[in-house]
């Protein structure tokens, strides 16, 4: 009698008390996703665009994901060691009568800062938007640059 109350009846798995909690967990879940819960204009989690930031000896690089964005939707701005992608994601409307079974593709406005490890030339920047992914080139301020040191 104890060992049933404690840990229920022989055989029964572990947990089991638990299942019918993690079900209705799915089925909320399944709901959310079926009405959306996210509000109009935000994409994903809050960060977007995704982006990839490596560097070299010369410079720093940031790759951003932006399909269906076009250049002239995009303002970018530099400062001491920090890049600002701010623009706008545009998507064609769909006929009033639709219906969604899903919506994960948002439209609106977005803006990212994006710190980066060290001091940059703000006069040498380049970027290039291309098959929806923007590749932004940010030289490194000379100071930052490492430099070779002979051993006499």
């Amino acid at each position: 009698m104890i060992y049933r109350t404690l840990f229920g009846a022989p055989g029964q798995r572990f947990g089991a008390p638990y299942t019918d909690l993690d079900g209705v967990r799915r089925q909320m879940e399944r709901l959310f996703d079926a009405f959306g819960d996210r509000q109009s204009g935000r994409v994903g989690a809050g960060v977007y665009p995704a982006v990839n930031i490596t560097e070299d000896a010369e410079a720093f690089y940031v790759s951003a994901e932006l399909p269906g964005v076009k250049s002239a939707d995009l303002d970018l701005n530099v400062t001491a060691n920090q890049l600002s992608l701010a623009g706008e994601r545009k998507i064609s409307e769909e006929d009033a009568d639709a219906r969604y079974h899903r919506r994960e593709r948002e439209a609106g406005r977005f803006s990212r800062a994006i710190a980066l490890p060290g001091d940059i030339d703000p006069e040498n920047v380049k970027a290039r938007l291309a098959d929806g992914v923007l590749t932004v080139t940010i030289a490194k301020a000379e100071k930052a640059k490492p430099r070779q040191i002979a051993v006499q």
